[in-house]
């Protein structure tokens, strides 16, 4: 009798197990189809009503038109369709074509994906971080943080003309091949660390990979951490490369270098000797061309500048703060910067 339980159990376990699976499987189905149920039904009744508006040119009764029928269909359906709801649904519809919110349902967007995307004014960057969200599987809160970040503003790709930024989105959106000035910022946020006033490079280096996690996800999450202090021997003298990574779409290693205060022209030969060595003795088969970051913590010097400019440049040099700067004052700098950065690119194409 006690071997026959014992026969039965694993018989019995690989019939829960695939039972659960059966039931998991149709409870995702379900779910995915719901939620693209929801998003299209909300894009639809927000066209309706635009067009309703527009039509009628009612546009200065549109909030009054918006309430009464908000108190009819929660009358009639319950929660969910309040006023506020259905102006969510309307943005929406003026926001998007009908292809734009086809095609996001089926890279499965939640209407909170969609609601934080709706927001953004700017439609190179609403599709910069449509793609993004995309390739790194962004939740819905991660894509909202990584909005007001202000990650778009932070990229190379945003210094560059509009012609160009959508030239590359688009290559991204058919290709699925990020590039690098899609991942690499002007500025890193390391608040997450915990820095005091006063701290040194080796101190930064020690809080990065103690808080390894939260560093990786402002970096973007396709980095992988290999080491800290990677030794190379060139000619009989030890150098150490800070930390190094592994972007897993971009198929390279990445170098980072960290330094207190400004930007130096040494930094960058500096690098440059790591990524020859990285280039020559740790790429494998199939692997682009190594990178370099160097980030330092004061930084948008004109150095820093050119050096983003310049798309052939293996070397990419970013300022990262320990604490978070005042949102206003972000803005202002970024723009700034973006302007600087694409009178300066428009002035190297026309020479």
């Amino acid at each position: 009798m006690t071997e026959k339980n014992d026969i039965e159990k694993p018989q019995e376990s690989a019939l829960f197990e695939d039972v659960c699976g059966i039931i998991n499987a149709s409870r995702n189905r379900v779910a995915v189809y719901v939620n693209s149920e929801v998003c299209l039904t909300k894009w639809y009744v927000g066209k309706r009503i635009k067009e309703d508006v527009l039509y009628n040119q009612r546009a200065e009764y549109g909030k009054q038109v918006v309430k009464n029928l908000a108190a009819k269909l929660t009358n009639k359906y319950g929660r969910g369709w309040s006023d506020r709801s259905l102006f969510h649904c309307i943005r929406a519809a003026y926001t998007f074509t009908e292809e734009e919110i086809v095609y996001a349902v089926r890279r499965q967007f939640s209407w909170t994906h969609i609601r934080s995307l709706m927001f953004i004014e700017e439609p190179l960057a609403r599709q910069f971080y449509m793609e993004m969200c995309r390739i790194e599987h962004w939740d819905s809160r991660t894509l909202e943080a990584k909005i007001d970040s202000k990650l778009f503003e932070r990229t190379a790709i945003s210094r560059k003309p509009e012609e160009i930024i959508k030239q590359e989105l688009t290559q991204l959106k058919e290709d699925n091949v990020l590039q690098p000035d899609l991942v690499f910022r002007s500025s890193y946020f390391l608040d997450m660390l915990g820095l005091s006033d006063v701290f040194s490079e080796k101190d930064l280096e020690s809080a990065i990979v103690s808080q390894m996690q939260d560093f990786i996800c402002e970096m973007g999450t396709d980095f992988a951490f290999l080491g800290r202090q990677k030794r190379i021997t060139v000619d009989a003298i030890d150098y150490y490369i800070d930390l190094l990574f592994y972007h897993r779409s971009l198929h390279r290693l990445v170098a980072i270098d960290l330094k207190l205060g400004k930007f130096k022209p040494e930094h960058e030969g500096q690098m440059m000797l790591y990524l020859r060595y990285l280039n020559q003795n740790e790429r494998k088969q199939g692997e682009e061309s190594p990178i370099g970051l160097i980030l330092c913590s004061e930084g948008n010097t004109e150095h820093i500048e050119y050096l983003m400019l310049d798309e052939n440049s293996p070397i990419k040099v970013a300022q990262y703060y320990t604490q978070l700067p005042d949102k206003k004052l972000l803005a202002e700098k970024l723009q700034r910067a973006i302007a600087i950065a694409k009178n300066n690119f428009s002035e190297q194409k026309n020479k």
